[in-house]
């Protein structure tokens, strides 16, 4: 069972998000230690709050149908805190792409993937597995063969070696779904230990 994009954690809706929209505009205008700001900051803790309970509600959910519908919960092997870190750099050393990658980490953490894996350990003891993500975007899910040139973009994978194409994140989620990890020397590395693989390149078709 993989999780598609409408099962991921619902934010605010079009009417709430215009509305904290309007709210941080108001709440740059209040003069600091004002009663007029003291209200609009509390507005927008409450609107913080209820995406905060969306999401917890989603992950008890979400978590409990999989530890009761699934033998195995294979999940990527991620470090949020990792993906998370900022990259503002230094004075002297300034990050690029800050601005792209404060979205991701906000789509990160809005989407709860730590808080959604903590709870599967909790409630599927001995039943989660966590597969290392080395190599899963580059490796066919069809034949097992490993090649930069497999990812053709973002969005699509395309087999160098047997000509099996697929949206790259499925490929990827095929690959972890399946428990294959990968070794520095491009090994595959099922859970039940390595296993090398030529690939059979598949004949060509005019």
């Amino acid at each position: 069972m993989t999780l598609g994009h409408a099962s991921l954690p619902a934010g605010l809706t079009a009417g709430e998000q215009h509305r904290l929209d309007r709210l941080r505009r108001a709440l740059a205008r209040r003069k600091r230690g004002s009663n007029r700001r003291g209200w609009v900051k509390r507005a927008i803790a409450r609107l913080a709050a209820r995406v905060t309970d969306r999401r917890k509600d989603w992950v008890e959910k979400t978590s409990t149908s999989l530890a009761r519908g699934c033998d195995v919960i294979r999940v990527e092997a991620l470090s949020i805190r990792g993906m998370t870190r900022s990259a503002k750099g230094t004075l002297d050393q300034p990050g690029r792409g800050v601005r792209q990658k404060a979205g991701l980490n906000r789509g990160i953490l809005a989407n709860g993937w730590g808080m959604l894996v903590t709870r599967l350990d909790h409630k599927a003891p001995g039943r989660m597995e966590k597969v290392k993500a080395a190599y899963t975007s580059q490796q066919c899910s069809a034949c097992g063969y490993i090649a930069p040139e497999n990812r053709k973009s973002k969005a699509v994978f395309q087999c160098v070696a047997c000509r099996f194409v697929c949206h790259a994140d499925v490929n990827a989620a095929k690959n972890i779904a399946a428990g294959r990890a990968v070794t520095a020397r491009g090994a595959l590395q099922p859970l039940g230990g390595a296993v090398n693989r030529e690939p059979q390149l598949a004949p060509l078709t005019l």
